[in-house]
This record gives structure tokens, sequence and C-alpha cells, in this order.
């Protein structure tokens, strides 16, 4: 039986996750994300499809992340018609997520527009809407942690937490019949052990092959308690020496629900009566609503605080939902006392822009950077180092104090990666995806120098494909280099 997989995307990049499998003859889709970075690389999201969407039969999707579901409506859009697997609390996040992109494609073309039509330029239509949106929920099937599925004859699949986001999922796959049937483990997001309201990431044992995300292959996070420690510096010597404002451009789901809990737990320790806290994030807003719903899927710690604080919900309490836009502009009349939790989570759009604006040129500002930033983005510029940034046309100096809590990703890093992988039992070929190229090569040197038994490794190109009929043996189909 012929069966290949296709890397399409997030391949030596972090962004744009897509990989096609085909088992004789049916094709299904893992994740179907949007790219994200600079104008270049969003630019990409227009291209048409490598493959005919018609002949698309399902989707499995391992997380709502937009860099990984957020091609969806343009698929559905483009005649895709089979049904999307994944994890029931994926399916409540997509709606808002994939929503609120939809109304940011209307917005910015737009705004495109209107500079195109004064000079007489075609106009240009957005990837898709909120019409096309609704018509894609129609697809998902929900599924729980555990639950097997048939995707299409000789495909089965199966999710475990990846302890990512709410709802995040490793995903494990069985191809082909039963008397040569091969297991595929496609990592999806990983996330860390140990860190506040989600479990920590499933181990697997078994695989013919293994898919790993390598997003913070090239380095080590900073131990939690010194993340702490970090956190409750900052806050001290703002209160102490400047009392400007705090911005913390945060991931509208996960990041935003983890600062919250954060900021309730060590309210106190932290002293942070002293700040108006604010969540000016609408999809942040709805996504901690949904968190809040699924408690039965966080860890013991948080079940058990939330149990024992009824009418005081941790992600509830202490903190000002900003909703409308006019509530947002007037923070940016404020100078100093308020932390604001904005999106986007790397700078490139959202409310977070505003507060930029507003508070980057202060000196007695700080802002902290608490997620990755992917190349060619404003979040990633100021990790950098930039002296000024662009912000709705204007140059802004940047005097606030930049930031980077590296300790807060929601990814494995280096040490956690190899450790999620040295569970697998016999050591299966290992193809790294959903990283920057340089990072991808320091954790292929890392793992070959740090296993008893050097495991087969490569690193995934865009447009590779393997064929999977010969796995363990990693034979690749004409065309890779």
């Amino acid at each position: 039986m012929q069966m290949t997989l296709s890397f399409l995307g997030a391949a030596q990049e972090v962004t744009g996750s897509c990989h096609l499998l085909d088992i004789a003859g049916r094709q299904v889709l893992l994740d179907c994300g949007m790219i994200q970075g600079g104008k270049l690389d969003a630019l990409r999201n227009h291209d048409p499809f490598v493959f005919e969407p018609t002949e698309i039969h399902a989707v499995v999707l391992s997380h709502a992340h937009i860099d990984h579901s957020g091609r969806l409506p343009l698929l559905v859009k483009s005649g895709f018609t089979g049904p999307i697997y994944t994890h029931k609390a994926t399916v409540e996040l997509c709606e808002v997520m994939l929503r609120d992109a939809a109304m940011l494609q209307v917005r910015d073309v737009e705004r495109l527009n209107r500079k195109r039509a004064k000079l007489d330029q075609p106009l240009l239509e957005p990837l898709f809407d909120e019409e096309d949106v609704a018509a894609v929920m129609k697809q998902f099937v929900a599924l729980d942690y555990g639950q097997s599925v048939q995707v299409v004859p000789n495909l089965t699949a199966r999710l475990s937490d990846a302890g990512h986001i709410l709802g995040s999922a490793v995903v494990e796959l069985w191809l082909g019949e039963a008397d040569s049937r091969k297991k595929l483990v496609f990592s999806g997001d990983l996330g860390r052990a140990g860190m506040p309201i989600l479990d920590d990431p499933t181990f697997i044992y078994d695989a013919d092959l293994v898919l790993m995300e390598s997003t913070y292959g090239d380095r080590l996070h900073r131990s939690w308690d010194d993340t702490l420690a970090e956190l409750k510096a900052i806050f001290a010597k703002t209160i102490k020496e400047s009392r400007g404002n705090i911005l913390l451009p945060a991931f509208s789901v996960g990041r935003a629900q983890e600062l919250l809990y954060l900021f309730h737990l060590y309210a106190k320790e932290w002293a942070l009566s002293n700040w108006r806290i604010c969540l000016d994030s609408p999809m942040a807003i709805k996504a901690t609503q949904i968190y809040v719903a699924n408690y039965q899927l966080m860890d013991e710690d948080f079940k058990r605080f939330t149990r024992l604080s009824p009418g005081k919900h941790p992600l509830l309490s202490n903190v000002d939902f900003i909703n409308s836009t006019e509530e947002s502009m007037e923070l940016n009349e404020i100078h100093q006392g308020l932390i604001i939790i904005a999106g986007s989570g790397m700078c490139n759009g959202g409310r977070i822009r505003s507060h930029l604006e507003h508070n980057l040129a202060n000196p007695k500002s700080d802002v902290i950077i608490c997620g990755f930033q992917a190349l060619g983005t404003p979040g990633r510029l100021l990790v950098d180092g930039a002296e000024s940034l662009t912000i709705h046309g204007r140059n802004i100096p940047v005097k606030a104090k930049i930031h980077t809590v590296g300790g807060l990703s929601a990814h494995a890093d280096q040490a956690e990666l190899i450790h999620w992988y040295q569970h697998f039992e016999q050591m299966p070929p290992l193809v790294l995806i959903h990283g920057e190229k340089e990072a991808q090569e320091r954790l292929l040197a890392k793992l070959t120098a740090e296993t008893s038994k050097p495991p087969h490794v490569v690193i995934a190109e865009r447009g590779d494909t393997l064929d999977l009929s010969a796995l363990p043996e990693l034979v690749w189909l004409p065309g890779r280099d």
C-alpha cells in the first residue's frame, strides 16, 4: 500500500503548520495553519494551496493556535468538505480565534483597498470572512483525549494531552493494513511539565516515525522559581523607581490565562494591589471563559483551587475586562499604575500596538515579552534591542525597559524536547518540524550527542515527501536535495 507524508509548512520555520498524508490515494492534512511574521511572510497565505482542496478527505488538527488552524476557513472556501477531527475544547477555541482572524482579515483588506483605490490599483479580497468561519465550524468533529477515530480507511488517530494550551494534542496515527501497520506520532506543540493550569505533556512510548516540534530547540528556559522571582523583581523595581505602566503582549489563548492565574496566586507577594490589571482583548476574554468552563481538563492544583474558592475563580478575580474599543483607548490616557495584558503576542496586530504607541517612548514604562517572537515581527525587534518601532505610520523611540521572560513559554525547551523524545523505547526515526533552522540544527546535534543509541534525525524541508511504507527506513521521494 502506497503511503506518503509531505511537509508543506512549518518546515525550517515556526508558523504555517501543514503536513499532507496520502494513504492509498486518500489525502489527510495534519493542521492547516496560517503563516505569521513580517508582511512578506503574511503574503504567502494568499498563495494557492499546493494540493487540490477538493481532494482532501479529512483534517486532523493538533490545537487552536492560528499558526496551526488559521487557513482552515480558506481550505473550506476552496472546496474542502470533509471532517476536521480535533479535541472538543479546540473546537470551542477555534470558533473564537477564527472569527477574530476573519474580522482582522476584512478590516485589514478594507484599509488596504482605500489606499489602492486612490492609486487605481486592483482591489484585494480577504482570505476569508465570518461566513467562511461559520462554514468551517460545521465540519469539526469533537474528540476526547484517548478516543480513537478512523479518519479514512487504513488510518486511525488518537489524541493525547500535549500540555501546550487547552485542548492541545499529541496525535498518534496508525497507518496501513493490519499485517503491515505503521505508527506515526505528531507532537503538535509540546508544553512543559510543572507549569500552572495545564496537565503535563503526555509521553508516548512506541512509534515507527516521530514528527517533533523544535521551536526552542536551541535554548533552555529559566527555571520556574527563577521566572517567578524575575517577575516579582520587575514589579518591585517599577513600583520603587518609575511607576509607569507595564505592558504584556500575550497570546490570547494560553498565555493570557496563565498570567491571570499568576496574578491571582501572587497578588500579595508581588504587591499587585498597587496596580490596575486590565485584560484588553475581547478574544482573550472569550478564551478565558472557555478555560473556566473546561476546568476539568486542568491540572489538579488548578481544579482544587477552583473547588475551594467558589465565587472567586482564579482567572476572574482582581482583573478588569476591557471589551470595547472606547475603553481600550481610554487606557492610553493613563500613564502609570496599569498592567495591560493585550494581544497580539508578537505585537504585529491587536490592541497591544496602540498601547506600545503610547508607552514605548516613556522611560518609566516596562514591556514584558513572555512568548515566542517570530523573525520579522515587532516583538522580535524589541527582543533584539530595536531603538525604535514603526506603529501606525509613526516612528516611536524605544525608551521603555524591555524584559524577556523566557520561563513563561508554553513550548518545551531543548532539554524538555529531548526528555519527551527519549521516552520512545526504540528511538524511532525523528523528523524535526516547527522550528527555525538554527534551532533545529542545535537540537539535532544535542540529540545525537546525548543519546546512547543516536537516532536517525533529519530536519524537514518544505516540499519534502517521505515514503511511509518503507519505515523504519527514511526513504525520500525524488525532489529532496
